[in-house]
C-alpha cells in the first residue's frame, strides 16, 4: 500500500521519542488509513493502556472529517483524558503524502496529572483556600473543550470510541431520544457526522440503537446531509 514505507519509517522516531522524554511521555504512531486498528508502534503505553492494534482517537476522526490538516502541519499542546481519567498534554504532528492527504499521526502524550494536582497545592498554600478547576483539564490558561484547544478522549477498543462519541454527543441534547423530534435527531446526526462516528465501520448500526431508529432511517438522515 502506498504510503506503508513513509509511514514504517516513523516506527524507530517512537522509540527514540520515547526513551528521551521518558516513561511520563506516551508516543503514539497512527497509520489514519485504517481507523479500527491505526496504532502501528507505541511507547509507554502505560499511560492509556492501548496497543499496537488500537483505534483513533475522537479528535483524529474530527481531524480526518473536517481535513484541518489541510492548514497545518501539527497540532500543539492540547488537552487529552485517559480512561483511568490522567490528565495529558498531547501534541500531534501529521504525516502526509505527496498530494498533502494525511496518512499517518505521530502522537506525544505527556502525563501531567500529577503536575497539576502539584500546582493545586501550590495554589492552596499561596492563596490559603483550594479552588480546584471543575474539570481540571486547563493548559497554559485556556479552556479547554474548543477548535482551538480541543479535549482528546482515549479509549483502548474502537466500540468504546464509537459509544463514547456518541453518549457524548447525546448528552448535549439533553432530550431522551424516543421523545426527539426528526429536526432534534437531524442535529445529532450532523454533529455526529462532523466528528468523524460515520468514518467507523458499524457506526450507524450503534446509531440507530441509541436514537431508537432504524439503520435505513439513519441513512436517510445522512444522505440529506449531503
Amino acid at each position: 500500500m502506498a504510503g506503508t514505507k513513509q509511514i514504517q519509517s516513523f516506527i524507530p522516531l517512537v522509540e527514540f521519542l520515547g526513551s528521551v522524554m521518558g516513561n511520563h511521555c506516551e508516543v503514539v504512531l497512527h497509520d489514519v488509513r485504517n481507523i479500527e486498528n491505526s496504532i502501528v508502534a507505541i511507547k509507554n503505553s502505560h499511560i492509556s493502556q492501548r496497543k499496537v492494534g488500537g483505534s483513533l482517537t475522537d479528535l483524529a476522526l474530527s481531524i480526518l472529517k473536517n481535513k484541518s490538516y489541510l492548514e497545518k502541519d501539527f497540532l500543539l499542546n492540547y488537552a487529552g483524558k485517559t480512561q483511568e481519567g490522567k490528565i495529558v498534554r498531547s501534541s500531534t504532528f501529521f504525516i502526509k503524502d505527496e498530494n498533502g492527504e494525511v496518512i499517518g499521526m505521530l502522537c506525544l502524550n505527556m502525563d501531567v496529572s500529577k503536575m497539576i494536582e502539584t500546582r493545586h497545592l501550590l495554589d492552596t498554600l499561596i492563596n490559603g483556600t483550594l479552588e480546584v478547576p471543575s474539570n481540571g483539564l486547563h493548559l497554559n490558561g485556556k479552556s479547554p473543550g474548543n477548535e482551538t484547544n480541543p479535549i482528546e478522549d482515549f479509549h483502548t477498543s474502537i466500540e468504546e470510541l464509537t459509544t463514547s462519541i456518541i453518549m457524548k454527543t447525546l448528552s448535549e441534547v439533553h432530550i431522551p431520544p424516543d421523545r426527539m423530534s426528526t429536526d432534534e435527531k437531524m442535529e445529532i446526526i450532523q454533529k455526529l457526522n462532523e466528528r468523524g462516528v460515520f468514518l467507523i465501520k458499524g457506526a450507524v448500526s450503534e446509531v440507530a440503537t441509541q436514537l431508537k431508529s432504524s439503520e435505513a432511517t439513519i441513512y436517510r438522515y445522512l444522505q440529506k446531509l449531503t
